[in-house]
């Protein structure tokens, strides 16, 4: 059993920022994309970044363009989720999730597409 650990999450107010991280085992994490999701109650979980399995191509989600940065650094081990200027609506359970896919495409907006998942962290945005 491959075990993603995410870190980082927190309650903050709007306008703050936050950095989750997400530790791989290094044979897993080496090869794959990793990706972000989140799920907030009652509401699916939704695609948030994804960057490639060598950290050069990254996809966001519309909410997230602009505002998130995600990156990949292979030397650690671990992928990272930069957030700012949160919103409420940003509030959720952050998933980190790996993917043997090889290219950065649409597909990684898709959780099927992934076959490592972390058991999550929890973000809450309010005033």
């Amino acid at each position: 059993q491959v075990e993603l650990l995410e870190s980082g999450g927190g309650l903050l107010q709007p306008g703050g920022s936050l950095r989750l991280s997400c530790a791989a085992p290094g044979r897993i994490f080496a090869t794959h994309a990793m990706g972000w999701f989140r799920q907030a109650p009652g509401k699916e979980r939704e695609f948030v970044a994804a960057v490639g399995w060598n950290g050069d191509g990254t996809i966001y989600s519309n909410s997230a363009q602009d505002r998130f940065i995600i990156s990949k650094d292979n030397a650690k081990n671990t992928a990272y989720l930069q957030m700012n200027n949160l919103k409420s609506e940003d509030s959720g359970t952050y998933y980190c999730a790996a993917s043997p896919r090889q290219y950065v495409d649409y597909a990684l907006k898709y959780t099927g597409t992934y076959n490592y998942w972390g058991q999550g962290t929890q973000v809450t945005v309010s005033s």
